[in-house]
């Protein structure tokens, strides 16, 4: 039986002549930041002191006894999961074998051999360069050279990260040692007869030898089924049929039963090597067919057609190797607990680990699979197009069994950097991608993966007939309302499918204090520029604000909340606008779910995991039932299997608290469908100090006709009283907006929901965790409204 031998221990970093311990698997930051040589670049602006270590070459080293113990088998190979980027791999000396991408793993026969094992990396910018002059110079949205090299392209910083350019022994590492054969690789095909319940899994194995003449067989199980077949050559097929298997369904829609598959390699009676999986019985596909608004992009699962509540992903950690199978569970359960039910892996980061999709799978959450591409014209040259497509092959195959994935995509943004952002006429016809995006990628997938749809990048509008982000044809980025609007103009369009879009907020108050320690918070504040990454990105927060809101400057505590609630109330107009329009808009994936260290973003999780504002207003939005103010219209959406009928109340106010108008309006609303109903003239809101509330089973939406600025708010009033485990607030006046920051009470401490509009006479309990010593004027001092313009 083929066995391993783990090489996680017993490395050494070299540095400057000395020998430092180093962590497999681990980076060069990490072990030098672990041995006091460099501080955390996490923190204040010691980014910019740590820039050195990704201009350098590293090397690594172990001693290395690859027979002890196993001097049975016939023959040892030396793998490494994962290496980043550029390295050469010698033992005693002897060269094993060059790499130059972090996207594959690497396997080396070192039968009989041992002694000192040495991994050197080059600099990723010293490889990047090379390829750049050699291949000569291509477009893309940021000066670093990451397109010229297979490597996590934010790793050389993007508008929400640092720039840390890594190198090290990123996954484990490990001896294998086995004899006669081993499974070299399996190809698992899942496919299930819904109407049936006939589950099939087509397992085509492929082997290596040492023995050619030795005659094999296989064996696999599944659901209680049992098949074994003879394997002649170095590869062959296993069938197993498996009758009335549990559909595997996204969350919210069903139950995600996984089975285990597991396969065995035989020789005669003695078990050589197993592989084990799990899978699930689904299917999926891609619903782009034309009609009277254009091309849609639907997912249908199981045959049941999904408006998709999406977030994108980027590496949770800019250093990967530190996330751990707890913090992707953590990080992917508050996804689902907001109500999410697919997440975009973009194209500038990895294919995540094993424990990513796992969790995926178990939670229900559909999984959009980017190959790494983003923001550049990619060279398609040797050795690149053979690295592009070798890390497509293994990739594609490891990431297959995962019921959750359901899509590949080429690329994220370059067929639209292409037409649109100038490249076409810098790159004079030289190559940037387009081969791989419409050409290698696509058939990779259709050769490995038939069971999943792929689509040539995000956005896409299926054919150079049409713009590439053309919004009424396939996927759409929106990032001229961030840029240069006011997000009152997301309802301007109904795209068919919302790739991207987002709006920016500073992290959680306690994440800032940690990041910049020592500094006094303002917004401009050295610390708090270097935390900002986007281009003109301070800039953009304050027009955004100054369209709705008036306030004090100079009050860093006042502009921390506004800023947030401007975060919510932007993404909610979007999500709003485009549910009420399914099955035109068939989902809308927000940019982004997290962040990879402390910084001001897009993001709903903050780099220290703390939930956002926006985070719990994702869980209003992304919540089977949705009641939204759209126009002179209400729209109940639902996303249930149910169908939702009842009334909405509604009542025109005034900001007083007066009931100006009332009527209730029954309604009903399919399964999975949207109800649209208009708004009696008399209730529609007049002026500034008019607003419209609508209630429906416990679910309320407001509309204001006018700008917050306008508003002549009353000065909020309201009690506050404390219990262990919660804060509750009886409002007197209107409180708009009201916010507990419970990390403001203590840093462990949360809140268990974000925004909430009380009028007078109302009450809500906010329910706090970590808080270990409740006082009510603590809490009083932690609570945040709307204000009066001053």
């Amino acid at each position: 039986m083929l066995q391993d031998t783990p090489l996680g221990e017993g490395w050494i970093l070299l540095h400057e002549g000395s020998e430092l311990p180093a962590a497999v698997p681990g980076c060069v930051h990490t072990d030098l930041l672990a041995a006091g040589v460099i501080p955390d670049p996490f923190l204040g602006r010691n980014e910019t002191e740590v820039a050195w270590v990704g201009r350098r070459e590293w090397t690594y080293e172990t001693q290395l006894r690859a027979g002890s113990g196993h001097s049975a088998h016939e023959q040892t190979d030396l793998v490494f999961e994962g290496l980043d980027t550029a390295a050469e791999v010698r033992l005693d000396g002897r060269l094993l074998g060059r790499t130059r991408n972090m996207h594959r793993s690497y396997r080396f026969d070192v039968t009989g051999l041992e002694g000192r094992l040495s991994v050197r990396f080059a600099s990723a910018y010293a490889e990047a360069e090379a390829v750049r002059g050699k291949l000569g110079e291509r477009p893309a949205a940021y000066q670093e050279p990451f397109q010229y090299i297979r490597k996590m392209a934010c790793s050389f910083g993007w508008d929400w990260g640092p720039t840390l350019v890594t190198a090290g022994i990123w996954r484990p590492a490990r001896l294998e040692h086995w004899s006669t054969a081993r499974i070299a690789r399996v190809r698992p095909l899942v496919t299930v007869d819904v109407e049936h319940g006939l589950g099939v899994v087509e397992l085509a194995v492929e082997v290596e030898r040492t023995r050619v003449e030795a005659s094999l067989a296989v064996q696999a199980t599944v659901g209680g089924v049992r098949v074994r077949a003879s394997l002649d050559g170095a590869s062959g097929v296993v069938r197993l049929e498996v009758p009335d298997v549990r559909l595997w369904w996204p969350r919210g829609y069903g139950e995600q039963p996984l089975y285990d598959v597991e396969l065995t390699l035989l020789h005669g009676d003695d078990v050589l090597d197993a592989w084990r999986r799990r899978v699930g019985f689904r299917t999926v596909e891609l619903d782009r067919s034309a009609d009277e608004h254009g091309t849609g992009f639907t997912f249908v699962v199981n045959g049941e057609r999904l408006f998709a509540r999406g977030v994108n992903w980027i590496p949770d950690d800019v250093f990967p190797s530190r996330i751990t199978r707890e913090r992707y569970r953590e990080r992917l359960a508050q996804a689902a607990g907001a109500g999410v039910d697919l997440v975009r892996i973009w194209g500038g980061g990895i294919y995540e680990s094993q424990d990513f999709y796992d969790a995926c799978d178990e939670l229900g959450l559909l999984v959009w699979q980017d190959f790494p591409f983003a923001c550049a014209a990619y060279p398609e040259e040797q050795p690149l197009r053979g690295e592009v497509e070798a890390e497509a092959r293994e990739n594609v195959v490891r990431l297959m069994p995962h019921p959750s994935l359901v899509l590949w995509n080429g690329n994220n943004e370059n067929l639209w950097g292409f037409r649109d952002w100038g490249w076409e006429e810098r790159l004079a016809g030289d190559s940037w991608g387009e081969g791989y995006y419409l050409g290698v990628l696509p058939r990779v997938v259709a050769e490995l993966d038939p069971t999943r749809p792929y689509t040539a990048g995000s956005p896409w509008s299926g054919s150079w007939e049409r713009h590439p982000n053309d919004p009424a044809h396939g996927t759409h980025h929106s990032w001229e309302v961030w840029n240069r609007e006011d997000y009152t103009e997301y309802r301007r369009e109904v795209p068919r499918f919302m790739a991207e879009f987002g709006w920016q907020a500073p992290p959680a108050y306690a994440t800032l204090r940690r990041a910049l320690p020592g500094e006094e918070l303002v917004p401009d504040s050295p610390g708090m520029l270097h935390h900002q990454k986007a281009d003109d990105g301070n800039g953009k927060l304050r027009r955004g604000l100054e369209r709705h809101f008036v306030f004090p400057e100079g009050d860093f505590d006042r502009w921390h909340y506004l800023t947030q609630v401007n975060q919510a109330r932007a993404v909610a107009t979007g999500i709003e606008h485009w549910r009420s329009r399914w099955p035109v808009c068939a989902g809308t994936v927000v940019w982004q779910l997290n962040d990879c260290w402390p910084v001001t973003s897009w993001a709903a999780i903050d780099g220290d995991g703390r939930e956002k504002p926006l985070y719990h207003e994702l869980r209003r939005l992304y919540a089977d039932r949705l009641l939204t103010v759209q126009g002179r219209a209400v729209a109940a959406v639902n996303q249930g299997p149910d169908v939702w009928a009842g009334a909405v109340r509604l009542r025109r106010m005034s900001v007083e608290g007066a009931v100006i108008g009332e009527a209730s309006v029954e309604f009903t609303a399919g399964a999975r469908a949207v109800a649209r109903l208009d708004l009696p003239g008399e209730l529609e809101p007049v002026g500034a100090k008019e607003f419209l509330v609508a209630d429906a089973d416990g679910l309320r939406a407001l509309h204001f006709p006018v700008p917050d600025r306008e508003i002549p708010y009353p000065r909020p009033d309201f009690d506050v009283s404390v219990a262990p485990g919660s804060v509750t607030v009886t409002a007197r006046s209107l409180v708009r907006d009201l916010l507990l920051q419970a990390d403001r009470l203590d840093p462990e401490a949360r809140a268990d929901r974000g925004l909430v509009t009380l009028l007078p006479g109302e009450q809500v309990t906010i329910g706090v965790s970590g808080w270990k010593t409740p006082d009510p004027d603590a809490a009083r001092s932690a609570l945040y409204c709307l204000e009066p313009s001053r």
